[in-house]
């Protein structure tokens, strides 16, 4: 099965494991598998596989054996395929971003160099589609901290979900204007590691900016709006503080 749960042609070819760790055909079936052993081992060899084919391999096998234990009604077995197929999809994203992205591997007309691989000739050599290749970038750019968390969670998300965390926000989502509105109170994982992400963002910016010398740099005609955006900020700030008890 393929990464979104179609159906996969030819059967991935054998390919060598790393030294010391189990191979994908080892993924245990729902009638013998047994945690977290095996889960440690397959997170082992994923961690340490240097091809993006064999990511894949890892994935689609992943995928294969989640629907498996849908099907089995096994919920331990599903959250550990869940586990590894977004773990081997990261990985297929972070070898993807060890090569180039195509700048300055072309020459004045346009064709590819003597010997150049880009990143996308390399998703297509590991028969990845671009939908494919982009949630494993994207995926590859969640913070490990948080990525972990949520992977290792008891209820992890879908690898949608987690590849939403690692999108380059558009800059026509920026605004100027600026609510604190109210939503439904329930535990929300990715919901809560996009906010993680945001407030560390903001205390590194805050480390690196001094209150007054910041406030210099902005025109007068500005201050107002942002005094008014500040006072509100702190009250959501004190509000929000107050609800972690």
């Amino acid at each position: 099965m393929a990464w979104n749960g179609q159906p996969v042609g030819a059967r991935q070819r054998q390919l060598l494991p790393p030294h010391g760790v189990p191979s994908v055909d080892s993924l245990p079936q729902a009638s013998r598998a047994r945690l977290p052993a095996r889960y440690e081992a397959a997170r082992k060899a994923i961690s340490e596989c240097a091809r993006v084919d064999e990511c894949k391999s890892w994935a689609d096998k992943a995928s294969a054996l989640a629907s498996y234990a849908r099907q089995a009604k096994d919920e331990s077995l599903r959250v550990m395929a869940d586990r590894i197929h977004a773990r081997a999809i990261r990985r297929c994203g972070e070898l993807l971003k060890e090569v180039p992205s195509g700048q300055g591997s072309r020459n004045q007309h346009g064709e590819l160099r003597d010997g150049a691989v880009t990143r996308q000739k390399a998703a297509q050599q590991a028969g990845l589609s671009e939908r494919q290749k982009v949630t494993a970038l994207r995926l590859a750019s969640v913070p490990p901290p948080t990525f972990d968390a949520l992977v290792e969670s008891d209820s992890p998300p879908t690898v949608t979900q987690l590849a939403e965390l690692g999108r380059e926000p558009r800059p026509t989502e920026s605004t100027t204007e600026f609510s604190f509105g109210r939503s439904s109170l329930h535990a929300d994982p990715v919901r809560a590691a996009r906010a993680r992400k945001m407030f560390m963002g903001i205390r590194e910016f805050c480390d690196q900016n001094a209150p007054a010398e910041l406030a210099s740099a902005f025109a007068s005609q500005d201050r107002n709006e942002l005094r008014e955006f500040s006072e509100a900020f702190r009250s959501w700030l004190d509000e929000f503080a107050a609800s972690l008890g």
